[in-house]
């Protein structure tokens, strides 16, 4: 039964209990039909049935002096089996664990037959023997027998996760996807952090929309509901370190993709309420926004919006200068910075802005016409202060003029246009 032909030790290892990635599509040959490694007269170097590795130490000398494997793990106990089916058992581990899977069934099979000889009633470990040499066979590429032995395996322990698992993977490599999907579903019930079942889940959903279009759950078979008592089970059980740093990077991508679509949303929402003219509101949901990505240029920009309608210039300014560190040529927290200088009666600093934002674009004609009435109004308050600082007035009038004389600064077209509008 299964592939007898030895395969060269390490080609696709593992343990026949761990998660395996499905296998292609169809089912293969089993191979040659010679006589299994167990019923051949042993050679050198054997032991067991198994071929000894000579690169590990202990458990004696070889024929030549070479250090002979360590076979004690033959012996270890296998749940309710009797030793000499244990060892059976242990044996088709290690030939999985070396890639020789078809060697590891004819392993399995023995064990599983003298199982039934001897009238063992263990449904467990039965399960975990059927439940391996499924592993065999997914490995082996031969699905069909795979979902048997699962099947076998799940009548003995519903609700068993392995089986499952491998016979959801057969399934899909069988492009027999609604069975597949419902096998990694009820996986999913019973342990969420199997990052396998959601990736499948998640490309199988795209395969059955395109084969059987929008009603496509309507088809599928009913999900088992798999009892709280069996999901409760699967969570006490300890997991290994690398399923729990699977878990630890699942949640923190649902972190993240959470905070994303808070963000997104508190975000568009702060943008409604602007167009109704809520602007304390929408501050609130920018504010919030901020607190999840604070590096998020276009919500200060946008933030400056509501804190210039409230007449919180100070704040809008510095909201502005957040924007500028974060993107230093982002003409709309110039523009709204000169917006809030201007609040604050620093018209000088205002013109200034308008005329980097006018630097940056020539064509925003809302700096154009801002830059005229900043420059009106910073000409005026010179001439009501001439009084007491008339050098102040002459400097302050000397920019102003030399600001509209200038031919070579880049904002002087935009400028003529605003004269002759002013005309």
């Amino acid at each position: 039964m299964g592939n007898t032909q030895e395969k060269p030790a390490g080609s696709g290892g593992g343990r026949a209990d761990q998660y395996q990635a499905p296998a292609g599509s169809g089912t293969r040959s089993r191979g040659s039909t010679e006589t299994p490694h167990a019923q051949r007269a042993p050679k050198k170097g054997v032991a067991n049935g198994a071929q000894r590795d000579v690169s590990l130490a202990g458990g004696g000398q070889g024929a030549r002096g070479s250090p002979a494997e360590d076979t004690s793990y033959l012996d270890a106990p296998a749940g309710a089996l009797p030793p000499h089916l244990a060892r059976l058992k242990n044996e088709g581990n290690r030939l999985f664990k070396h890639g020789q899977f078809g060697d590891a069934v004819e392993k399995y099979t023995r064990a599983i037959d003298g199982c039934a000889e001897a009238g063992i009633e263990s449904p467990e470990d039965v399960c975990i023997l059927y439940s391996n040499r499924a592993a065999c066979y997914l490995k082996d590429g031969n699905s069909t027998e795979c979902i048997q032995d699962c099947t076998k395996a799940l009548e003995l322990q519903p609700y068993s996760l392995k089986p499952l698992l491998r016979r959801a993977m057969a399934y899909e490599s069988l492009e027999r996807y609604r069975q597949a999907y419902v096998d990694y579903k009820t996986v999913l019930q019973m342990d969420t952090g199997v990052q396998a079942a959601h990736d499948s889940v998640h490309r199988i959903t795209k395969m059955l929309i395109e084969q059987d279009g929008p009603e496509w759950r309507g088809k599928l078979p009913e999900i088992p509901a798999v009892p709280l008592s069996v999901q409760q089970q699967h969570r006490q059980k300890p997991i290994s370190i690398e399923l729990a740093q699977a878990r630890a990077a699942r949640a923190a991508q649902d972190e993240v993709r959470k905070q994303e679509a808070q963000f997104t949303l508190s975000k568009q929402k702060g943008n409604d309420l602007v167009k109704k003219g809520h602007f304390q509101e929408a501050l609130e949901k920018y504010t919030e926004c901020l607190t999840m990505k604070p590096d998020e240029c276009s919500v200060y920009t946008n933030r400056a919006i509501c804190l210039l309608r409230l007449n919180r210039f100070q704040e809008a300014k510095q909201d502005c200068d957040s924007a500028l560190q974060l993107e230093p040529g982002n003409k709309k927290a110039f523009y709204r910075r000169a917006l809030a200088y201007k609040g604050l009666q620093d018209y000088l600093s205002a013109s200034s802005d308008l005329q980097e934002v006018l630097q940056l674009d020539p064509n925003v004609r809302e700096a154009e016409e801002e830059l005229e009435v900043v420059t009106s109004l910073l000409r005026q308050s010179l001439m009501d202060s001439s009084a007491h600082t008339p050098r102040m007035l002459r400097f302050g009038l000397k920019m102003i003029h030399g600001a509209h004389e200038k031919k070579d600064r880049p904002y002087s077209k935009a400028q003529k246009k605003v004269g002759k509008d002013r005309d």
